[in-house]
């Protein structure tokens, strides 16, 4: 059982008891004790992306985080640096919406540092009104997920050989109970089906995908000591919500949404989880499956199980291989 389990429990809203993320970087001893060790943070200049880069600086290593904004990811890093004792940051301007910009983004890593031993995919968007990415990507898919996928491509090499028995490499792929509004749709991945798009259920897919990716991420290179774990970090008012309108944000207020909710500093408490790969993670521990049928669990917003479909093998495969295709990549199995 998780040292937080009853922190979770009659939940008070946020800055309530559930620990934050620089709380567990304290608790599991690590406040400067990573100083040799070098992380990768998509999306650090809003959301939990800033308490992630917070944490991770407070173990005193040297935090790479990617921003569309670089003058507006510097005013979160001098505001870090103003506030927390650490290691060092550097910003790497990164388009998610665009393979050109993410590839130069990773070339410019790969010029600072032959090190990585942490990826972090964080930057995402939810519920967006139709569009595509550059690269003709439906905007959610390209952006949570595509987009990833191929900097993990770029940086696997450099992940492997940093890996060590000690301290295994390891990619974090935010996810979140988001998935459940629906599943991979491998005919239609970018609703190019006229009147086919709806922005929850593009969602879901983009959220699936990242667990896909996770899942088959482990499969593929646990045994070389590179894991993967996805997770859903909880109910976070941020500029994920921006696209929401009047009525829907008016149903996040009802007082049970209210209390389940968390602020960012909580939100990134998971994504500090370690442990093996290839689980899902929501309240810093391995959830299991969540059935909506089943009267005897908690209700959907306070239950942060998996849909049925989250751990499907041969999907995961089918994703991975399609994703190559997409990004232009070959298989190294």
């Amino acid at each position: 059982m998780s040292r937080y389990a009853q922190a979770h429990e009659n939940t008070k809203g946020p800055g309530d008891a559930r620990p934050t993320a620089l709380q567990i970087i304290d608790d599991e001893g690590l406040t400067g004790k990573l100083s040799d060790k070098v992380f990768i943070v998509t999306g650090v200049s809003s959301g939990i992306g800033i308490e992630t880069m917070r944490a991770l600086y407070a173990t005193g290593g040297h935090v790479f985080g990617t921003v569309r904004n670089v003058e507006k990811g510097q005013k979160v890093v001098d505001e870090i640096k103003a506030n927390t004792q650490g290691g060092k940051i550097t910003l790497i301007e990164m388009d998610l919406e665009s393979l050109a910009s993410i590839k130069k983004g990773a070339e410019s890593f790969l010029q600072q540092s032959d090190k990585l031993n942490i990826l972090i995919g964080n930057a995402g968007v939810m519920a967006t009104p139709e569009g595509k990415t550059k690269d003709g990507f439906e905007t959610q898919f390209g952006t949570c997920h595509v987009s990833h996928f191929y900097l993990f491509q770029l940086l696997k090499d450099t992940l492997l050989k940093s890996s060590t028995p000690e301290f295994p490499s390891r990619v974090v792929s935010v996810s979140s109970i988001g998935h459940r509004a629906g599943g991979i749709r491998f005919d239609d991945y970018n609703f190019s089906k006229p009147g086919s798009y709806e922005p929850w259920t593009a969602y879901g897919q983009a959220k699936t995908a990242n667990i896909y990716f996770a899942n088959e991420l482990e499969r593929r290179y646990g045994s070389k000591g590179l894991h993967a774990t996805s997770l859903h970090p909880g109910g976070i008012f941020t500029g994920l919500m921006q696209h929401l309108d009047a009525e829907q944000t008016a149903g996040w207020s009802t007082p049970e949404i209210l209390n389940y909710m968390k602020n960012p500093e909580q939100g990134a408490a998971t994504t500090e989880w370690a442990n093996k790969g290839g689980k899902y993670l929501s309240k810093i521990v391995e959830q299991g499956p969540w059935d909506p049928r089943d009267r005897s669990q908690p209700t959907s917003i306070d239950h942060d199980g998996y849909e049925t479909w989250a751990y499907d093998e041969e999907n995961e495969k089918r994703l991975w291989k399609d994703s190559l295709k997409m990004t232009g990549l070959e298989d190294d199995q």
